[in-house]
């Protein structure tokens, strides 16, 4: 989703928010560094294949999804990380690996970690390596409506 896409749909549903251009960087790790955002507040976007059907796990930078955690929490027989093949005509426009958690926009389900939901505000890519929207998370929580699951450990 090119980030203009992504800034009328907010903008259509009255949502505040903040971009912030950072240096080229591809681990979210780095991105947090770059763009001076602590790893809690910066949500990555994994994608995921839980029985064979792809979704979105969301989580804070300094955290990983433990696959095994994910498909108990979700009740799957199958979890595992998507390749990149399986997903990228998804998301149009989208440098690979900066896809933003609006998977509500393409539907995926989309799974969210308990430490995301404690920040006030999140970061998140925006279809770039050079670019990051910040919202609300309470904002972010009402347009995508994930589930909040147990499924993210510290990396």
């Amino acid at each position: 989703m090119p980030i203009q896409r992504l800034k009328d749909y907010l903008d259509r549903n009255g949502i505040k928010y903040v971009i912030i251009g950072h240096s080229r960087a591809y681990t979210a790790q780095e991105i947090a560094a770059s763009a001076h955002i602590p790893g809690l507040e910066l949500a990555k976007t994994v994608i995921v294949k839980l029985d064979g059907v792809l979704a979105m796990a969301v989580l804070p930078a300094s955290e990983r999804v433990d696959l095994d955690l994910l498909k108990m929490a979700t009740g799957s027989a199958t979890a595992e990380l998507a390749k990149e093949e399986e997903f990228r005509d998804l998301f149009p426009g989208c440098e690979p690996g900066a896809m933003p958690p609006f998977g509500n926009l393409y539907g995926l389900k989309v799974y969210v970690a308990p430490d995301l939901t404690k920040d006030e505000l999140i970061a998140f890519n925006a279809g770039s390596h050079t670019e990051l929207l910040q919202l609300s998370y309470k904002d972010f929580e009402f347009l995508v409506q994930p589930m909040i699951l147990e499924f993210a450990v510290l990396a």
